[in-house]
């Protein structure tokens, strides 16, 4: 008998959870989570155009009422714009979630109730990078407030519902299912969204999707739309992302995120052949900032990161959302693949810092002339010298080979290569002149390997590079 038992329960632990089937309504579940969902408007002022660039256009010419139609009675003065979106309510003491290009650049935030209600709104803090911002209403009484699922445990095929406000016209409720996990649209560097064919619309952004127990699992961002309407394609923010984004927004103003001083590129075929990779999962570290965390920690140029703080790592998108989720200051395992040998070594993470203000631009001397063509590859290669550095902007801390044109079609057009690249090592070696350069791939040419391996710096950024040889 106990055999049995512990043989049932095996199968119970081991099969995986039934899947909810389609309800009767959503009305019961509508009505509970409507009240927490809030329309968001601002107010900005635009800056007049600079006098005597608008034309002056007679009033009795046909073109007057043309331009009247695009800017207004007063071209020439000061003009008011208005944006509109969806927010929820996730503490009842006035904190109100919702995107942070919603209320970008906005001067006033006006919150609107389900019951019309309407109340002014302060900014906490916002997140460019992960599109989020929290707001902050004074209510005289406690408001409906929602709470924020596990989005890890949303499947492709579950029941999802977004309520939002869109184009402006009131609260709206759409339903539909999710229908891909962990989509890349190239928004910001941890896009991790989820995808639903509930019909999301513009003035949805910011709003909640839930799941069937009423939780926030996504925040709804964005539309893939030809039309500017619903075509069954929306994503939202995962609400594990989302959470410790909004909690620290609440505590600091800002997102603090996990930094540890590398800079990482995928592993394609060629780099992955470069390298003698079996196959191409894993994160591959091009650059290792100096006394960084990585630094301290022994990373090298080269290292496959294929494990961080326990959680595998299976490529380069995965190892920046882990990163920037630890805790600044906690000390981790990192497991790296090092020409073919599993290293492990411990690391502690740092603070990220914020982006600096944008250098300024500056008159740039003549272009310098190519020198010498790498003409099997489609490089035309020059010296490093204050032309180069000046025309294309190149700190004097970096050293190498400039690389002055770029055939398309050619090994390193179909790559990407482009002048003002500067050329750091080729099969791991420095080189310092276009022949350093000529002779390292010869001579990877003439012991049969497929892949030339060079490691490019561009724009203070260095990656790994593969051209194919044959």
């Amino acid at each position: 008998m106990r055999a049995l038992i512990a043989f049932v329960t095996a199968l119970l632990v081991a099969a995986p959870a039934a899947a909810r089937p389609a309800p009767d309504s959503f009305a019961d579940l509508t009505a509970k989570l409507l009240p927490s969902v809030v329309n968001i408007s601002t107010f900005q002022t635009l800056k007049a155009p600079p006098k005597g660039s608008l034309p002056d256009i007679p009033p009795d010419s046909p073109l007057s009422e043309l331009f009247k139609n695009f800017l207004g009675p007063r071209g020439n003065q000061p003009r008011h714009a208005t944006s509109l979106g969806s927010g929820f309510i996730i503490d009842p003491s006035g904190y109100i979630v919702t995107n942070n290009h919603v209320i970008e650049n906005g001067e006033q935030i006006t919150i609107t109730f389900s019951d019309d209600t309407t109340m002014p709104a302060k900014l906490v803090g916002r997140d460019v990078k992960t599109d989020l911002a929290l707001l902050k209403v004074t209510p005289k009484k406690p408001l409906p407030a929602v709470k924020f699922g596990d989005s890890d445990k949303a499947r492709i095929g579950d029941w999802v519902i977004a309520i939002g406000d869109p184009f402006g016209i009131g609260s709206t409720v759409t339903a539909g299912i999710v229908s891909a996990r962990n989509r890349n649209i190239n928004a910001g560097p941890y896009d991790d969204f989820i995808q639903t064919d509930a019909p999301i619309n513009r003035g949805n952004s910011g709003g909640p999707l839930f799941d069937m127990d009423g939780n926030v699992v996504g925040i709804n961002s964005q539309i893939f739309s030809p039309s500017g309407g619903s075509v069954g394609i929306g994503f939202a923010i995962p609400s594990n992302l989302a959470r410790d984004v909004v909690q620290q927004l609440r505590q600091f103003g800002s997102a603090r995120r996990g930094w540890i001083g590398v800079s990482i590129q995928p592993v394609t075929d060629e780099l992955a052949q470069a390298f003698g990779l079996s196959s191409r999962q894993g994160a591959l570290v091009s650059n290792v900032s100096k006394d960084g965390p990585g630094a301290k920690a022994g990373l090298m140029n080269g290292d496959l990161v294929v494990g961080f703080d326990g959680k595998p790592v299976p490529d380069d998108r995965t190892l920046p959302r882990i990163v920037a989720g630890t805790p600044i200051g906690k000390t981790v395992n990192i497991d790296v693949l090092r020409k073919g040998r599993k290293v492990s070594s411990r690391i502690t993470v740092e603070k990220l810092a914020d982006d600096g203000p944008a250098d300024k631009a500056v008159k740039a001397p003549p272009a310098p002339k190519p020198q010498s063509k790498l003409a099997q590859l489609g490089l035309s290669l020059g010296l490093l010298d204050d032309a180069a550095r000046g025309h294309y902007k190149i700190g004097g801390n970096v050293q190498g080979v400039l690389v002055s044109s770029v055939d398309p079609g050619t090994p390193a057009g179909d790559k990407n290569m482009r002048a003002g690249d500067v050329i750091v090592q080729v099969q791991g070696a420095a080189v310092k002149t276009p022949d350093d350069v000529a002779k390292a791939v010869d001579a990877a040419a003439k012991s049969g390997k497929p892949v030339a391996l060079f490691l490019v710096s561009r724009g203070g950024n260095v990656v790994y590079v593969g051209l194919r040889l044959n």
